[in-house]
């Protein structure tokens, strides 16, 4: 159960990541990526902040394959962004989160429940 002020950073936090990543994913072709859920420890030290990846083609192995790879990117350069959120954010927290990017996989189960339930008809 999170507090009130776990949940007011985390809507912060979302929102100002999200416009982050809007303008990362312009230097990517087809890909889109935004902020589903943010999740912050109650010490405020720590954000779990998970990234719905769309990439643009046709076969979903390769579209979940390319999705991994930009997930691996942002990690890899997770101090970046870190940073810009920070500047950011500089006057309305004392202490910037560490960021820890997971991928959020629900639309994906969504389409396999979906998957199995139309062969079941």
């Amino acid at each position: 159960m999170q507090t009130t002020r776990q949940q007011k950073i985390a809507r912060l936090i979302q929102k100002d990541l999200s416009d982050i990543f809007l303008r990362y994913a312009r230097t990517l072709t087809n890909t889109l990526i935004s902020v589903s859920e943010v999740r912050v420890s109650p010490d405020l030290a720590i954000a779990h902040v998970f990234l719905s990846i769309f990439v643009g083609g046709n076969d979903a192995t390769q579209r979940a394959d390319a999705a991994r790879k930009v997930l691996d990117h942002i990690n890899d350069e997770k101090s970046k962004f870190r940073f810009e959120m920070g500047n950011l954010e500089r006057h309305q927290l004392r202490i910037i989160p560490e960021l820890n990017f997971h991928l959020d996989e629900t639309i994906d189960k969504m389409e396999r429940i979906d998957t199995l339930l139309s062969q079941g008809n």
